[in-house]
């Protein structure tokens, strides 16, 4: 059989095997993710495998640079990617995806026993806080008023909050009594 046919035969058998598996994901023809352990669980992970087109007389493409894979640390990835390629050496010549699949599902623990889950803070500024110091402070001083300013400023005000209108007005009945330019 060719290199073609191996691989038709084997992608028929992994989408009946892995029907409905939520675990499974065939992104292309030759190109497939598989996750490893619950969502919830911290020491899970993704294999992306791809095939190249000489497969499975030459290694699949095993990569672990899926973004759910970024909590663990490149020491254990390592660590991972170097077992699977020893499984990979030991099926060499013959259909191997779903063998390294089980593989990693029983072996998980093992895999991951070293694994510290690498926690990135990301830290959300506001506009305020990236000003100077100095800006911010200016900002922050308010107006000081005393209570009696405070009480005026309630009487002069209606009940919404404003003042009435014409308090600023000159009053034109004391102009008329201080005297103007025609007092006899």
């Amino acid at each position: 059989m060719t290199a073609n046919e191996d691989q038709e035969m084997e992608l028929e058998a992994l989408r009946s095997i892995y029907e409905g598996d939520e675990c499974f994901k065939e992104i292309s023809p030759v190109s497939f993710q598989f996750r490893v352990g619950d969502l919830e669980d911290t020491k899970a992970f993704i294999l992306d495998i791809t095939w190249p087109d000489t497969y499975p007389e030459t290694a699949p493409q095993i990569c672990l640079d899926a973004f759910f894979n970024n909590r663990i640390s490149a020491a254990t990835k390592q660590l991972i990617l170097l077992k699977l390629e020893e499984q990979v050496e030991a099926n060499l010549g013959s259909a191997m995806m779903y063998t390294l699949f089980e593989w990693a599902k029983e072996n998980q623990d093992a895999l991951m026993e070293s694994h510290r889950p690498v926690v990135t803070a990301v830290t959300l500024t506001s506009n305020t806080e990236m000003m100077a110091p100095s800006a911010a402070k200016k900002r922050e001083k308010k107006e000081q008023l005393t209570k009696a300013q405070k009480r005026r400023m309630v009487n002069r005000t209606d009940n919404k909050g404003e003042l009435p209108r014409g308090w600023n007005w000159v009053d034109v009945i004391k102009l008329s009594k201080t005297g103007g330019k025609d007092d006899d």
